[in-house]
């Protein structure tokens, strides 16, 4: 499922994981009031499957390269992804 908060689609990878882990930080420390540590416990969730999808796309793009017999390059083939 993709991000549906309009600011979090737009993020970079690097922008959405660096706000991850300040809520993360945050959450850790224990000095949020309970409304806003339900309120910010979501946004890392929108946050984490936003990276989760930017990383999976990335791997759907990396190629790997094949190798001829005679040892020069053949092509490309996409990369196992399990």
């Amino acid at each position: 499922m993709p991000a549906t908060d309009p600011d979090i689609a737009a993020m970079s990878f690097e922008a959405a994981l660096k706000e991850l882990e300040l809520i993360v930080d945050r959450l850790e420390k224990g000095t949020v009031e309970l409304e806003e540590s339900i309120a910010i416990y979501a946004r890392g969730e929108a946050l984490k499957r936003h990276c989760s999808d930017l990383l999976k796309n990335a791997e759907q793009r990396i190629e790997k390269i094949t190798l001829g017999a005679d040892g020069r390059p053949g092509g490309t083939e996409p990369l196992d992804v399990d």
